[in-house]
């Protein structure tokens, strides 16, 4: 690549981020001229049912952290629990066809976000199946074309669901975190769709953790980027907060990638660019990243020969 690329990709977890957040960071990225992959939630919003997590280890201190209900609404942490789930792609929908409208690439988050991510480490082929076939369905029934790119929620994947990619027929995927692209082996067989792992932390991640506050985890970010890897980064962003409360850091970040030479882009710009015989092969596994609770899909570091 000629100059490094830095990828956008927007998680839409939610429907309050879908008709509030996600068309705001679209404002601000024609502002700036670039190119984002859409991921969306496209069935029940089950926010509230995230309740359940509260015993798990360092979540209140996430939701400490980064003000859950400030960026979320108080509504959307009642779906599932005190209110019923809204249908996001239902009542959505046209708003995921106007961001597709508007020139950005689009693609699968998960159906049911919390159920996704708090069941898939552990699901059955038969569930993982029905889950992501209610996704590739309705995102068909709105788009009226297949997806071709997938981004799983809370980068929580299983062997089932990272077969599935490959048999569904995705282009490329970024479900798990990493350092470059690669080629995903389970049991010993790779998968022939390309991952592309989220190579930097989130806001939400480094905020509240080593006195990073709103205020410098631009800077933050901008020194993790001031050196470019040849395959560049993929940066993780969410509807619910760079397209709420952190926007403003968000255009600031992207001044300042501008300014070390980045190229901004979607996946299908990386895809575009990639040779999938030439990708090394890596197996993944489940493992902790720093300011986020619970384990998650990572690429792990030894690169696999043949297969």
């Amino acid at each position: 690549m000629a100059t490094p690329l830095l990828v956008l990709k927007v998680d839409v977890d939610t429907l309050r981020g879908t008709l509030e957040g996600a068309p705001r960071l679209v404002e601000l990225l024609q502002r700036h001229q670039t190119d984002a992959t859409f991921l969306f939630s496209l069935g029940p919003d089950h926010t509230g049912w995230a309740i359940r997590r509260v015993f798990r280890r360092g979540f209140l201190g996430k939701v400490k952290r980064t003000s859950v209900i400030e960026h979320y609404g108080l509504k959307t942490l009642l779906y599932g629990t005190l209110l019923p789930g809204p249908d996001i792609g239902r009542r959505a929908g046209d708003m995921m066809r106007r961001i597709h409208a508007a020139g950005f690439e689009t693609g699968i988050h998960c159906w049911d976000h919390v159920y996704w991510q708090d069941q898939v480490a552990g699901a059955d082929r038969e569930w993982t199946v029905r889950q992501m076939r209610q996704a590739v369905e309705r995102y068909a029934e709105i788009f009226g074309a297949a997806a071709t790119v997938h981004g799983a929620a809370g980068w929580q994947m299983n062997s089932h669901a990272l077969r599935l990619t490959a048999e569904l027929g995705f282009t490329c995927c970024s479900d798990s975190r990493g350092t470059h692209p690669f080629l995903p082996v389970v049991d010993g067989a790779t998968i022939r769709c390309p991952q592309f792992p989220t190579t930097l932390p989130t806001l939400d991640e480094l905020i509240g953790l080593d006195g990073i506050t709103p205020a410098n985890v631009a800077d933050r970010l901008l020194a993790l980027t001031a050196s470019a890897p040849a395959t560049g980064h993929v940066f993780t962003l969410h509807a619910e907060l760079e397209g709420m409360k952190f926007l403003p850091i968000l255009d600031r970040l992207l001044t300042g990638w501008r300014a070390q030479g980045y190229r901004l882009g979607a996946l299908r710009t990386l895809a575009d660019e990639m040779t999938l015989g030439a990708l090394p092969r890596h197996e993944v596994a489940y493992g902790t990243v720093p300011g986020r609770t619970g384990t998650l899909l990572i690429q792990r570091p030894a690169t696999l020969v043949g297969h």
